[in-house]
């Protein structure tokens, strides 16, 4: 009975540090964002987040764990190894120094502490704030061991405290109700806007390149290399439920904040001046404490999966210096400002996530074709144009630029599903299927 009490307290605590490394910052203001725009069509809006949000980083867990792997090299090993460095590189790069990393502090920063300060001094103190922010991040991590007890047992629980009360205080006083009418682009098409908005939260490529942390973790907590698999699908699906939980509850309160505010530029903005309704003039130090917390756990977590994994990519280089690179990368980059981040963030999402996806389904069902590197090659190599084509039409400069316009609208005519962000999904399904066929042909 003691041993099964120690098992469970291990998984609740395993769960805890998944759901910590990466519910950050984008998983509260997206969802609450996606609520204003959708109105009455939340339910599929809510569904398609869901998919992106929820199922894809378990589907990416379980990639890992079947697989063995310890790494997302080890899921993209086969296409070939310099495909499988660059896609550890790229991943690792956009969900730390180069954009996910720097939104962390930057949409704390906006969303909690800007309005404390006046205009003329924004600059100074968003220097200070990330200064100070990325420097406790560096010195948590410096030593692998601390994430499991600092994110598990101490910041997470803190941030899920705060977050329930704003739930309960949320549904027991609603602002309004469900039947709003929706933005123009959720009009029609609503699951795919909201698939596509779980795209932002980037927990798709977190999960996969996060593989190395949690395993490492696995081993911490005194699991042996038989029971990490099971363990982790386990624990995993706790981490899951929970957040998609909060997701729909999030929408919901976005939606119903219709009845107070109008669609606000940003999810973050809504955020803040529903935590304010609530709790009146607290509500700017509640939001900066509550976004903070939430950031703060997932940059530990950023941090240290940078730096294993590109540690284990290229070992002749330390995990110390690829942590300072981080630290010094996202701090450079979070002063450029959100709205940059955000913005240049989106194409390159849309380029990465079907490399993601395709990567997680191969890996899910490579016993059927004995990890044959020609699967993976013919899926991958399908998946790369309409990608590109997902990130062209995605540029902020897209409309300023006249031959990127009409590449564009010819992706959006001639492509199946261009339009909707998943180009890449039957060229990629031809893809397997040639590559499948070309695998049996060999085996006959």
């Amino acid at each position: 009975m003691n041993n099964e009490k120690t098992s469970i307290k291990k998984t609740i605590l395993l769960a805890s540090l998944i759901f910590g490394m990466f519910f950050g910052a984008g998983n509260l203001i997206f969802p609450i964002h996606l609520g204003q725009m959708a109105g009455s069509n939340w339910l599929p809006a809510a569904i398609g987040f869901v998919v992106t949000g929820t199922v894809v980083p378990y589907l990416a867990m379980l990639a890992v764990s079947l697989t063995d792997s310890d790494g997302l090299y080890d899921v993209a090993r086969p296409v070939s190894r310099w495909f499988a460095l660059t896609i550890v590189a790229a991943f690792h790069f956009v969900i730390g120094p180069l954009f996910a990393t720097p939104r962390l502090p930057a949409t704390a920063f906006a969303t909690g502490f800007a309005p404390l300060i006046p205009a003329k001094y924004q600059t100074l103190g968003m220097f200070i704030f990330t200064a100070i922010f990325f420097s406790l991040a560096y010195l948590l991590t410096v030593k692998q061991a601390d994430i499991t007890a600092w994110i598990g047992k101490y910041l997470n629980p803190i941030f899920l405290v705060g977050l329930v009360i704003l739930f309960i205080a949320a549904f027991l006083i609603p602002m309004g109700h469900l039947n709003y009418a929706p933005a123009p682009d959720y009009r029609v098409g609503a699951f795919f806007n909201g698939f596509m908005e779980g795209y932002n939260t980037m927990d798709g490529l977190a999960l996969l390149s996060f593989g190395i942390t949690i395993v490492y973790a696995l081993r911490g907590l005194g699991f042996n290399e038989k029971s990490i698999s099971k363990e982790l699908a386990r624990a995993g699906a706790w981490s899951i439920i929970a957040e998609g939980i909060i997701y729909i509850a999030l929408i919901l309160i976005g939606t119903m904040s219709l009845g107070m505010f109008k669609v606000s530029a940003n999810g973050g903005i809504a955020l803040a001046q529903i935590i304010e309704h609530y709790s009146g003039s607290y509500g700017i130090v509640l939001t900066a404490i509550l976004i903070t917390l939430a950031v703060f756990t997932t940059t530990m977590g950023l941090f240290q999966s940078f730096a294993q994994d590109m540690e284990l990519s290229f070992p002749k280089i330390s995990y110390k210096f690829w942590l300072r690179v981080i630290a010094i990368g996202s701090f450079i980059v979070a002063n450029f400002g959100l709205t940059n981040i955000i913005a240049w963030s989106v194409p390159v999402l849309m380029l990465l996530y079907p490399f993601a996806l395709v990567l997680i389904f191969l890996s899910l069902f490579k016993k059927y074709f004995n990890g044959a590197p020609v699967v993976y090659r013919w899926t991958v190599a399908l998946t790369t144009l309409p990608a590109i084509g997902d990130l062209i039409a995605n540029l902020p400069i897209v409309d300023k630029v006249p031959i990127l316009s009409n590449i564009t609208d010819w992706y959006y005519t001639y492509v199946p599903l261009g339009d909707v962000g998943m180009g890449w999904l039957i060229p990629a399904a031809v893809g397997a299927i040639i590559g499948y066929f070309i695998y049996w042909l060999r085996q006959s």
